[in-house]
């Protein structure tokens, strides 16, 4: 029996979602060494080696907190839920007030001593996921009055996609509208949600007005040129431009591995376009393949919610799962040209440290609770 073969056999849970999470692996370090090789050029003197390794050392690193966060049992995570949730808020003002500025916005912090920086939104939308699914499933037979329903969930939501909107429009709306549909899976009573939603467009609202008065820490005018860029420029920008030229070269089957031409050109191809170059080098087909590793994920995660005997497991999962699912979605509809750039990479597989690592969080928290599913049936 070989390595892989007993690994396989030792590892329990749903092994549909650890296929997925190492297809998605190996495509990453495959794309992010051939995106990488310009900017290797350009700021290492040719040492297309150096990204690699850094990158890779990133999986490693992603990997074992996956493993680690799947031998725990996941009802740990409900007790940290509340604790991790009061880390996440002055995490995310202290970012909007001294964060590090890159590419026009204050998205991460600056870690001392080992000098990384840390992008507190990805932190902060784990933290609420896991918050929401505990108080949707404590007090899942009593969310029918505005007392369990306005402080425990709307409250929380409406404070933390508050502060990563200014810096990170895009990540708000997901996370916003990833516990939407959490609080209706969990039969919250959808008068409640419709608060949400009316709630959340008056944030908003405020928001647009404060940016006025505060424009480097509100990116209102960068959240308006990219939708009227969108809807006025039928071709896109020049990042959509060289994003459909990638697509359009690759063809069914693609130009092979290393192949890309388009990564000189477009910008981020190692993170934000990295769907772009996946297409160019392996073709329509590596792209659909791309597609329908989320799609599988969605299912996989939607099918414990039937299965999971306890509604806290069934409803982080789901949640983790439809964020990890959207936020892919979203990147790849930007590179088609689908909805305005937003500056989200592709989870699992664009290059970034705090990207990956809490995306590698998210999947072992899922196959944790898939594991203990698998226990009790």
């Amino acid at each position: 029996m070989s390595i892989g073969t007993k690994i396989y056999a030792q590892l329990g849970g749903d092994r549909a979602i650890w296929m997925i999470v190492a297809i998605l692996v190996i495509i990453s370090l495959l794309t992010v060494y051939s995106a990488t090789g310009t900017i290797a050029y350009k700021e290492r003197a040719g040492n297309t080696e150096f990204y690699l390794i850094k990158h890779f050392m990133f999986v490693i690193a992603g990997m074992f907190l996956t493993y680690l966060c799947y031998m725990m049992h996941y009802m740990q995570y409900s007790r940290m839920a509340p604790y991790l949730l009061l880390i996440s808020i002055p995490l995310l003002v202290y970012t909007i007030g001294f964060g590090a500025e890159i590419n026009e916005a204050k998205r991460w912090i600056t870690v001392p001593i080992i000098d990384l920086t840390f992008q507190t939104s990805d932190f902060a939308k784990l933290a609420l996921i896991i918050y929401i699914a505990r108080a949707i499933s404590s007090k899942q037979d009593y969310i029918k009055d505005f007392n369990s329903a306005f402080l425990p969930l709307i409250v929380p939501i409406l404070i933390i996609c508050g502060l990563i909107a200014p810096a990170d429009l895009s990540s708000a709306l997901l996370l916003f509208f990833t516990c939407v549909v959490m609080m209706f899976i969990g039969r919250v009573d959808l008068k409640f949600i419709g608060l949400l939603l009316f709630l959340g467009v008056v944030v908003f609202a405020f928001l647009i007005v404060l940016g006025s008065f505060f424009p480097e820490a509100i990116r209102v005018d960068t959240w308006i040129s990219r939708v009227r860029d969108f809807m006025e420029n039928s071709d896109g920008g020049y990042q959509i431009q060289q994003a459909k030229i990638a697509i359009a070269d690759g063809g069914i089957f693609g130009a092979g591995p290393g192949n890309s031409m388009q990564r000189n050109f477009l910008p981020a191809p190692y993170s934000d376009f990295i769907y772009a170059v996946i297409c160019e080098e392996y073709g329509l087909f590596g792209g659909f393949v791309i597609l329908c590793l989320y799609v599988l994920l969605f299912f996989r995660c939607a099918s414990m919610v039937t299965r999971s005997p306890k509604a806290f497991g069934a409803i982080l999962a789901l949640g983790l799962g439809l964020s990890i699912v959207f936020q892919a979605l979203a990147n790849i509809a930007v590179s088609v040209h689908m909805v305005p750039v937003t500056g989200l990479t592709l989870p699992m597989v664009s290059m970034g440290g705090t990207s990956f690592i809490f995306s590698s969080i998210a999947f072992g928290i899922i196959l944790s609770v898939s594991r203990y599913i698998e226990k009790t049936t």
